[in-house]
Parts: structure tokens; sequence; C-alpha cells
């Protein structure tokens, strides 16, 4: 790629780039050799209520797959418990385990939120990411002000207005 470029590999602020590329990559899609099981560590606790819970403006970093270049935000993740509630702390877990991955961002907030509603059985699960795509700010089009918002809702978040909205008005 670098000699693609027209520039020289050899050149001595280029020479170890290969390896520093390589040594990114890795961890910016660690998320490919994590588990569920494993990142929940069996942080599952018995449900105390079942009222909604919801971990606000989790950030995550991610890269499109289609230019490689990163795209990064906020997950807000809401769930409504049967049994089951999650470490807290896991939630944003699951958001970077799906993060450190070539993604796009629909099929990630889709991942999120069937992740959740597996591990948990919940009654319902809702998921919002508001991101920024640097292969439309860089790139393309030049929008460096465009946010790009999707939504996952499954179970009760789907089937109730009400549940919905109040989620939605939450994250506000």
């Amino acid at each position: 790629m670098i000699a693609a470029l027209g520039e020289d590999p050899d050149r001595q602020g280029l020479q170890k780039t290969p390896e520093r590329v390589e040594k990114s990559l890795q961890f910016l899609t660690r998320g490919y050799s994590q588990k569920l099981e494993d990142v929940v560590n069996g942080a599952l606790f018995d449900a105390v209520s079942d009222d909604m819970i919801i971990v606000r403006d989790i950030e995550f970093f991610s890269l499109c797959e289609h230019h490689l270049l990163p795209f990064f935000g906020k997950c807000h993740v809401g769930y409504i418990p049967k049994k089951k509630i999650l470490g807290l702390s896991k939630v944003a877990r699951i958001v970077d385990m799906f993060a450190r991955r070539l993604q796009i961002q629909e099929r990630m907030t889709s991942q999120i939120a069937t992740a959740l509603m597996d591990i948990l059985d919940a009654e319902g699960v809702g998921v919002v990411i508001e991101a920024q795509h640097l292969c439309m700010q860089m790139r393309g089009v030049e929008k460096q002000n465009s946010v790009t918002t999707t939504s996952s809702m499954q179970g009760s978040f789907r089937a109730s207005l009400a549940t919905r909205n109040e989620f939605t008005r939450l994250i506000r």
C-alpha cells in the first residue's frame, strides 16, 4: 500500500509502518477473538424488579468495513429484565466487543440488541447508536457535522409504543 501511494517503503519514517499498522488493526479488531459468554463472565444476577434499566452514552470506536476508516460515537442500551440483570460494566463490554470488529453501524446495533436478548432472556431490549463516520467526513461527501442514528428494538421495546417512547425519552 505504501508503494502504491508513491512513497518509498524504505524511507526511515515508513520502515516500521507495516508492523505498526498490523498491531493497530489487531487491537482495533480484537472483538473477533471475544465470545459473549466470556465477556459476561457470569455477571448475571437475579432481578429485583422488572423496571427498565438504561446505560447511556457508552462511548465506542469502530472501523467501517467498507473503507477501514473509523466511526465513533455513543451507544444507549436499555432493557426490561424478566429474571436476570447484567452487571452494568458488562453492557459496555458487550458494546466494545461488537464495535471492535470491521462493522457497519446498522449491524452493530442489531448485534448488541440480539446479544442482550439472548444472554438475559429479557422482556425487551432497546439499543440506539449515534455515530460520526470518518468515511463521510474525510472523503466522499465531506460532511463534517453529519451524525448517523440507528436503533434496534426487540421484545417489548418493539411491541409497546409506550415502552419505546419511555426509552427514547430517557436517553435524551
